[in-house]
C-alpha cells in the first residue's frame, strides 16, 4: 500500500497531521432583554414555571430594524477585531444558520456583502438545527487542509420572530445571538484536534418548522392559523435523543484523538436546556463545574449556542492555555457532532 502523499498521515480516520486552529473568536447579542416575567404577557406561564423546566432566567431579543444578516455580521465583526485582520483576508464565509435572511440568496451572501469581503465562496449549512455550527467549523477545517487560507464561520439565530408567541412549551426557549471563529492553518489559539458529526433523518419529525416548505408551501390558510410558526418539538424524546448523541458524539471525538474525558478541562455543549445539559453531564460522569453554560442569561440560540458560549468562556478568561475544551451539540435532523479544540494561548 503507498504512502499518502506530502505531510499527510493517518490519525483516526483522518489524513492529516497538519494543524488547523481557530485565530480569532466573536459573538454579538442584542440589546432588548426579555425576561421570564414579561412572557407572562403573551403565555399563561411563571417565572418559576421556565426556571424550573429549563433554567432559563432571560434572552435576547433582536431590534425591529435587525435582521439574521446583520446579526451575523456583527459577530464577523467581533471575530475579525479578535484576530487583528480586516474583512479583505478572509477567504471563505461559513454561515450556519435556520432563520435565513430570506429564501434564497443565502445569508452568507448578505454577510459578505455587509461585512465588505472580497468576493470569496459565501454559502449557508442551513437546516442542521443546534447542531449546526461544529457542522459548519469541520467543514472549514477541511477547507483550510485542502488549500483555503482562513475561513470565517458564524452560528447565527434569530428565531424570535420565526416561532409562535401562543405556544407556552417552546415560545420561551428561544434567545436571538450570533457568534463565531476563524479557521486557518496552524494551531493558533485553539487548535482543533478532531471533529465527529452524525445524521439520522429518520427521526426528523420530532423536531420540526415543517411549513413553508415544498413538502408543505405556505398558504392562507396556514398563515390564518399560524402554523407557519407551530415549531414541532416533542420534548421527551427530544431529551432522550439529545443526552444520548452529545454524549455519544463527544466520547467518539475524543477516541478519535486519542483523549481521555478526565484530560477535557471544560465542556461546552449546545445550550439546549438546563436539564439536558445537566444530563449529559451526568451521562458522562462530569462535574458540572467543567461544563460551561450560559442557557441562563440567552436561552437557546440555536446554531449560535455553541460558539456564544466558547466565545464568553474564553473572553471571560475561563480557559486556560494547555486545555482541552470538548464542544458537544445536537439539532434538527436529526444532526449532531462534536469537536475538541486544545487551547495555546
Amino acid at each position: 500500500m503507498e504512502e499518502p502523499p506530502g505531510d499527510f498521515t493517518p490519525l483516526g480516520d483522518h489524513l492529516t497531521n497538519t494543524a488547523v486552529g481557530i485565530s480569532g473568536f466573536g459573538g454579538y447579542v442584542p440589546e432588548r432583554v426579555m425576561t421570564n416575567e414579561e412572557w407572562t404577557r403573551y403565555v399563561d406561564t411563571s417565572d418559576e414555571w421556565i426556571v424550573e423546566r429549563t433554567g432559563i432566567h432571560r434572552r435576547r431579543v433582536a431590534a425591529e430594524d435587525e435582521s439574521t444578516a446583520d446579526l451575523a455580521t456583527a459577530a464577523a465583526r467581533s471575530a475579525l477585531e479578535s484576530r487583528g485582520i480586516g474583512p479583505e483576508e478572509i477567504d471563505e464565509i461559513i454561515v450556519a444558520t435556520d432563520t435565513p435572511e430570506v429564501y434564497t440568496p443565502d445569508t452568507a451572501s448578505f454577510v459578505q456583502r455587509k461585512l465588505g469581503a472580497r468576493e470569496v465562496p459565501s454559502y449557508d449549512l442551513g437546516g442542521s438545527g443546534c447542531a449546526g455550527f461544529v457542522q459548519a467549523m469541520d467543514v472549514a477545517r477541511s477547507r483550510v487542509l485542502t488549500g483555503t487560507r482562513r475561513v470565517l464561520v458564524i452560528g447565527v439565530e434569530l428565531i424570535t420572530r420565526l416561532v409562535s408567541w401562543k405556544i407556552r412549551e417552546t415560545c420561551v426557549l428561544f434567545g436571538d445571538a450570533a457568534a463565531g471563529v476563524i479557521v486557518e492553518r496552524g494551531p493558533q489559539m485553539a487548535e482543533i484536534l478532531g471533529a465527529r458529526t452524525g445524521t439520522d433523518g429518520s427521526q426528523w419529525s420530532i423536531l420540526t418548522l415543517e411549513i413553508g416548505g415544498t413538502r408543505k408551501p405556505f398558504s392562507l390558510e396556514y398563515a390564518q392559523k399560524e402554523e407557519h410558526l407551530k415549531l414541532i418539538m416533542e420534548g421527551r424524546a427530544v431529551f432522550r435523543h439529545a443526552v444520548h448523541r452529545m454524549s455519544e458524539v463527544g466520547l467518539d471525538v475524543l477516541e478519535a484523538v486519542g483523549a481521555k474525558l478526565e484530560d477535557v478541562a471544560m465542556i461546552v455543549p449546545h445550550q439546549a436546556n438546563l436539564r439536558i445539559v445537566q444530563a449529559v453531564a451526568k451521562n458522562l460522569s462530569v462535574p458540572m463545574e467543567k461544563v460551561y453554560t450560559n442557557l441562563q442569561e440567552y436561552g437557546n440560540t440555536g446554531s449560535a449556542s455553541v460558539p456564544l458560549a466558547l466565545w464568553e468562556a474564553h473572553t471571560k478568561g475561563r480557559i486556560s492555555p494547555g486545555d482541552l475544551v470538548l464542544l458537544t451539540s445536537f439539532g434538527a435532523g436529526f444532526h449532531w457532532g462534536a469537536a475538541l479544540l486544545r487551547f495555546t494561548g
